[in-house]
């Protein structure tokens, strides 16, 4: 009872950041919102076990995904506000960013989130757990088909052409 106490606290902390993206339901804010969730109930789900068996190779896998996740969070956003020149908000960028990450994959943002997604899964691996972090993965896979075609519209050729030489979330593979 307490970890659904928990998640839907979580939730309504997040739900005021994805109201305008639940009122477009084409926007690739819309399945994001589902991602978040996902990733939320997961988290819930294993937080109790957080740091069980530290130095277990599962625990081992986990954090290394988690740190994965930072770095590619922390690195993308940077790129985002830096080469971006966002107007308001970061994602709303005005230049379209192909350096650093993004010279290898198109969405390292939503890439850490796939990371955390199993770096969660694996601090307390479980049938309920992989079905979250699939279902997870799986709407992060449709926000960025669907932020994809949103940069079509927005840049066009340019972003046409990017796509041809990069990968979505992992180089050289997928």
């Amino acid at each position: 009872m307490a970890q659904v106490l928990e998640f839907v606290v979580l939730s309504l902390l997040v739900l005021p950041l994805s109201l305008e993206s639940l009122k477009k339901p084409r926007s690739h804010g819309f399945t994001r919102f589902f991602a978040f969730e996902s990733l939320l109930l997961l988290l819930v789900l294993n937080l109790p076990r957080w740091f069980d068996e530290p130095l277990s190779l599962l625990q081992v896998i986990s954090w290394l995904l988690l740190l994965t996740s930072l770095v590619l969070a922390v690195h993308g956003y940077r790129l985002l506000r830096v080469i971006g020149s966002p107007m308001g908000h970061f994602e709303n960028t005005t230049r379209l960013v192909i350096v650093g990450a993004y010279k290898h994959i198109r969405h390292p943002m939503y890439a850490s989130l796939i990371a955390l997604a199993w770096g969660i899964f694996f601090k307390s691996p479980s049938f309920a757990g992989g079905l979250l972090a699939f279902a997870a993965v799986s709407f992060l896979y449709l926000t960025a088909r669907r932020e994809e075609a949103e940069n079509r519209t927005k840049f066009g050729a340019e972003y046409v052409a990017y796509i041809a030489g990069t990968k979505m979330f992992v180089p050289h593979l997928f």
